[in-house]
């Protein structure tokens, strides 16, 4: 027994031996049969770096795009700005020689039984050397370069100097390279005066700049400053005291007041596009000779800046973007912010209604633009939303509460399609949600993070696709150093809803820009359809949407204030859609878009009004219905309204009674206003009524020489596709004169 186990434990061992060292050798060939870097001490020193990039006609972009690195001393920090970094980045900083082989074996062991190289161990030297002269590509070669340069740089320069040169390189997000830069762009500050726990924040931003951003994710950002935190009190470095203290501490952002801030700059974004798809730093890009060629059209981005210019914003931030309607294309971008706008998340407010309960309810087949809605005061599960007025509507049609932008009704249909089916359609579209965002204020915009400016603009590229999300793009291909295409962009697309549903949303919110919140646009002389929203709290707003869009162009605009200051009485309706329309007047102003196009399986169908007015439902028109009753309204194919043929309209014949006053027939009966009525006395017509509804009554003079009149009402029903009539009479009354009939006539006069 012992002996079989003995083997075992030498054949796991010899095994696993093996696998360590074939494992090394995979990693060695890789390293010498591909392209290997050299190190170079002049990269480390560069703290200025500059990135070329290409408008959608090759011409260089005129933006300043330098990115700048606030050299700061190493010596002039406070000890627990160095000590929070090493004890989250690389807690045996001081005493390896630039690898941490103990933390690099595990994480091959991991590669290795998962298949998958994710586990770097990177020291702090390491990390240098990627961000100064290899890309973030998780590869064998590129990690072998990274270990034999970090070598180098170990025997190049001191602990003291790399820890330095790493501070002042390391990225922070927001266009922050560099600590120093990173504490004046957050905290207004010099690096030399950051407390503890903002300290433990940009340590715990750099690990992922986009994951624990501050601005944009406070939450994790807080949670990562704690783990920071946590860290350097097991290693000794601060008193549980400090710990305690600086755990408790609420994140304060406040941003540094430039106004040659570029965070908002088209170039800035394009550069956030390509980090992303070449999965390396600025500063690799730059220092790797690489170019972006973007889809910037100069044209509209001058438009735009222009509207941005003629459009008074009351001095709060705003954003405005332009995209390709068919292509994604991100043409134009502007904003105005200490902090990146286009990325950050804000509540959409309304503007996100069409994407998340409007579209997903008619693709499902639950409503369409004529459905009647009650709007009334409701409680779902303790969530008893209010119309922006404050008031109830009654019934209301879908187009109509889009238009007035109502919020009961909105609520009500995502009830009917259920929240999760609702999520799934936006999620489709780029929208992102919280994992405690499954209650039905989502419908109104009330989302635990929001979404930003340009994946909720591109989220309305299923209405100008036919029903296919695009998703936005501003890089068009980048090359590198030897102007070698090394990306091209593709147009990537995602079905969501048929092209009928994407119709009848056009259908609706084109009505919006004509009569609803948007009708600002009204003057414009062709086809828009577009979508507002504002979000307050306590007579108060916050956030002022729009989108707007034609078949060539979705342009989105934001108003508020990332410091979540209020922005007076500017809504959704009025500013960014003044902004709007400005832009729309200069790229339009020759040429003007297409109308959208039906698609076959749209109908246009009559309707009964009547139906609809007083049974709140939406049946065909029948064939008996008269033409002042009938709606022409487009309908999906595929959920066309209900046959009900007969419905409210049957043939029901009026019963005829009367008196006679004097020389006078009084004549009543009960009508019905789709029946037509024929009165005849002595085989003669004397009244002919239509489209009259309720008690009708009719006098009838009879000559003095009559003693009785006989009287017949004849009622009848037209069937409107055949142009049949059928009919049907009430039986004959009889009218005798007497002298009580004298009498009341006499009275009659006598009061006149």
């Amino acid at each position: 027994m012992k002996t079989a186990l003995k083997k075992t434990i030498l054949w796991t061992f010899i095994s696993l031996t093996i696998l360590v060292i074939l494992g090394i050798a995979f990693i060695f060939i890789c390293y010498f049969t591909s392209e290997r870097v050299k190190f170079s001490p002049s990269k480390l020193q560069e703290v200025t770096s500059k990135i070329e990039f290409f408008d959608n006609e090759n011409t260089p972009i005129k933006e300043e795009n330098s990115f700048n690195s606030k050299f700061v001393k190493i010596t002039s920090l406070p000890n627990h700005v160095k000590e929070a970094f090493i004890s989250i980045e690389d807690k045996e900083f001081y005493n390896h020689k630039g690898l941490n082989y103990k933390r690099m074996l595990g994480a091959l062991i991991w590669d290795l039984k998962n298949g998958k190289f994710e586990q770097g161990a990177s020291t702090i030297s390491q990390q240098l050397i990627k961000n100064t002269h290899l890309s973030s590509q998780k590869t064998l070669s590129r990690k072998m370069n990274e270990i034999v340069l970090a070598k180098q740089l170990e025997k190049n320069f001191s602990k003291d100097e790399i820890l330095e040169k790493y501070l002042n390189i390391i990225y922070f997000g927001d266009n922050c390279y560099g600590i120093e830069s990173a504490s004046n762009h957050y905290f207004s500050k010099s690096a030399k005066n950051l407390n503890l726990q903002e300290s433990a924040l940009l340590a715990g931003i750099i690990s992922s700049p986009g994951r624990y951003c501050p601005i944009t994710k406070p939450e994790n950002a807080k949670k990562r400053r704690n783990l920071v935190l946590k860290e350097m009190f097991e290693d000794n470095k601060i008193s549980n005291e400090e710990y305690q203290k600086a755990k408790q501490s609420e994140i304060e952002i406040k941003i540094k007041s430039d106004k040659n801030n570029r965070l908002n700059c088209y170039s800035e974004m394009a550069l956030d596009e390509a980090i992303s798809i070449l999965k390396m730093p600025a500063k690799q890009i730059s220092n790797g000779g690489y170019k972006i060629y973007t889809f910037l059209d100069k044209e509209k981005q001058a438009a735009l800046e222009n509207a941005q210019k003629q459009t008074n914003f009351n001095e709060n931030n705003n954003a405005l973007i332009s995209i390709n309607a068919t292509s994604g294309e991100v043409q134009a971008f502007c904003g105005e912010s200490n902090y990146k706008i286009l990325k950050n998340k804000r509540q959409p407010g309304s503007a996100i209604k069409p994407i998340l309960v409007y579209a997903p309810a008619i693709n499902e087949g639950i409503i369409n633009p004529l459905t009647q809605i009650l709007d009334e005061e409701i409680n779902i599960s303790g969530y008893a939303p209010k119309n922006h007025d404050n008031k109830f509507h009654g019934y209301i049609s879908v187009k109509d509460a889009i238009c007035s932008s109502y919020n009961i009704p909105a609520v009500k249909i995502m009830s009917y399609t259920t929240i999760d089916k609702s999520k799934k359609y936006a999620e489709k579209c780029g929208i992102e949600f919280a994992q405690n965002d499954d209650n039905y204020s989502i419908a109104l915009g009330g989302m635990t993070y929001g979404t930003d400016l340009c994946s909720l603009t591109s989220a309305y590229s299923i209405f100008t696709n036919n029903g296919k999300y695009i998703k936005p793009k501003f890089v068009k291909y980048i090359t590198d150093s030897k102007d070698r295409i090394i990306y091209v962009s593709d147009k990537k697309e995602t079905s969501v809803i048929r092209d009928d549903t994407a119709y009848l949303m056009n259908h609706m919110l084109v009505e919006a820009s004509q009569k609803g919140t948007s009708k600002r646009l009204k003057e414009l002389d062709f086809e828009i359809a577009s979508k507002t929203g504002t979000v307050g709290k306590n007579s108060k707003n916050y956030d002022a949407w729009s989108v707007s869009y034609t078949t060539e162009d979705i342009v989105g605009v934001w108003v508020g204030n990332m410091d979540n200051s209020p922005i007076g009485n500017i809504v959704g309706g009025n500013i960014p859609i003044e902004a709007t329309k400005t832009y729309f007047k200069q790229i339009y102003s020759k040429n003007k878009p297409q109308p959208f196009k039906t698609p076959s399986s749209i109908e246009q169908l009559e309707i009964d009004a009547k139906e609809l007015s007083e049974n709140h439902q939406i049946v065909k028109a029948g064939s008996y219905l008269p033409e002042r009753y009938r709606i022409v309204a487009p309908f999906s194919r595929f959920y066309p309204p209900k046959n009900k043929e007969h419905g409210l309209l049957k043939l029901k014949p009026a019963t005829l009674s009367g008196k006679i006053i004097g020389n006078d027939a009084i004549l009543t009966f009960d009508a019905q206003d789709y029946l037509e009525y024929e009165i005849w006395s002595e085989n003669k017509l004397i009244a002919k009524f239509e489209n009259k509804s309720g008690k009708i009554e009719f006098k009838y003079y009879i000559p003095y020489t009559n003693k009785k009149q006989s009287f017949t009402l004849i009622t009848k029903m037209k069937n409107y596709t055949t142009n049949e009539t059928f009919q049907e009479s009430s039986k004959p009354i009889t009218l005798i004169k007497t002298k009580d009939s004298n009498i009341e006539k006499i009275n009659e006069k006598w009061y006149l």
